[in-house]
């Protein structure tokens, strides 16, 4: 028979037992909720699904237009030595500096088919933009059109100069390399090299229109968290994307210069230049999202600077410095230019980025935008 004093020993002993659990609980318990966990998961998905709608269809698109020069490329080092470097420097100094230059009669043929097939991009994009394509941004001529044509021009110079002077730095290389001793076997060796950068770089140029329409869709609506977390997620998922195309180049660092040529000359020059393409192409996958960010927030004319500084003001020096005083040849030049140019810009870049305050930034848009008379919704 249970007595009142047993029902009391028991009482003490179940408080005293939760009393000792207690104890044994940490002082500093995890806050993260599993709930919460989700809902980080679930913002990423959601993120990555806008920017993969916008980035997706621009890949397709990079990766199309800039395999017909990486074609081209490919038949004439299969037609010789000479016609390769020809065309090497038609197509990564000339075409890249906009002068119609040419040379024999084979790379003749070559370089304007290439011209054709582009001039045909051209008219079938004007096409699609003015006969119903894009109906949210195309919806017929506007004398608003003539409204702040100085502010608009100001914008596009920035822009311009912004990107011609990343665009320009690979063919200032390419010259360089060109009064190399052996210069022939370099310059194949080299355009072989930065056809597959800039083949693999389409991604990230994808994801630098994806970012940049993002950040500004989200700006000007006020919300510069949610600016802040695409930047994020776009860098992030560049990254991945580098990484494994990193991977590809270490892997098979002794045979895709085969797809371009047949020279064993060449070949070993690629082979000795493949680690410095390697981390070419994984400091490729933040630099342009990071351009991204700043062409949504509207610091071109910012860039333009650092470009400036960068790649023409440090960069170009040091790539001398290291590939004609200090003879390392190719390699020197490379990766003076690399350091002294991306490597810094993307530092920069990525301080500014963190440091940003995007709460500012989202007034600062809302401002331009009711300025310009603009919906009261951003496009989803």
């Amino acid at each position: 028979m249970i007595t009142q004093v047993d029902l009391s020993n028991n009482m003490s002993n179940m408080e005293a037992s939760a009393a000792l659990e207690e104890v044994k609980k940490p002082l500093l318990e995890n806050n993260i909720d599993e709930h919460e966990n989700e809902h980080l998961v679930r913002k990423v998905w959601i993120e990555s699904k806008k920017l993969w709608h916008i980035a997706g269809p621009a890949i397709f698109n990079r990766v199309g237009n800039y395999s017909m020069l990486v074609i081209t490329q490919v038949f004439a080092g299969h037609l010789g030595d000479t016609e390769l470097a020809a065309t090497s420097i038609a197509m990564n100094v000339i075409l890249g500096l906009d002068l119609g230059i040419m040379f024999k009669l084979g790379v003749i043929a070559l370089v304007a088919s290439g011209n054709v097939a582009w001039f045909v991009l051209v008219f079938g994009f004007f096409g699609y933009a003015v006969f119903g394509g894009c109906p949210y941004t195309w919806t017929g001529f506007s004398m608003k059109a003539f409204s702040d044509l100085w502010g608009f021009a100001k914008l596009s110079a920035a822009s311009g100069v912004m990107l011609c002077l990343e665009v320009w730095y690979d063919k200032v290389l390419m010259m360089m390399t060109g009064n190399l001793h052996d210069a022939k076997t370099v310059v194949e060796a080299l355009t072989i090299c930065l056809t597959i950068n800039i083949w693999e770089m389409m991604f990230p140029l994808a994801f630098l229109a994806a970012t940049g329409v993002r950040v500004a869709n989200e700006l000007g609506a006020g919300n510069g968290e949610a600016a802040k977390f695409a930047s994020a997620v776009s860098v992030v998922t560049s990254i991945i994307i580098s990484v494994f195309f990193w991977l590809l180049i270490m892997i098979f660092h002794t045979q895709f210069g085969y797809l371009f040529t047949s020279s064993e000359l060449v070949i070993k020059e690629v082979n000795k230049l493949s680690r410095l393409l390697g981390f070419t192409v994984l400091l490729n996958s933040v630099q342009p999202v990071l351009s991204g960010v700043a062409i949504g927030a509207g610091w071109q004319k910012y860039v333009a600077y650092i470009d400036l500084g960068c790649y023409y003001l440090i960069g170009l020096p040091l790539g001398f410095l290291l590939g004609f005083v200090y003879q390392f040849g190719v390699q020197g030049l490379w990766a003076g230019l690399i350091c002294g140019g991306p490597a810094l810009q993307t530092l920069i870049l990525a301080w500014v980025t963190i440091r940003c305050d995007w709460n500012k930034e989202a007034e600062r848009a809302k401002l331009h935008l009711s300025k310009w008379g603009g919906p009261n919704h951003v496009l989803k």
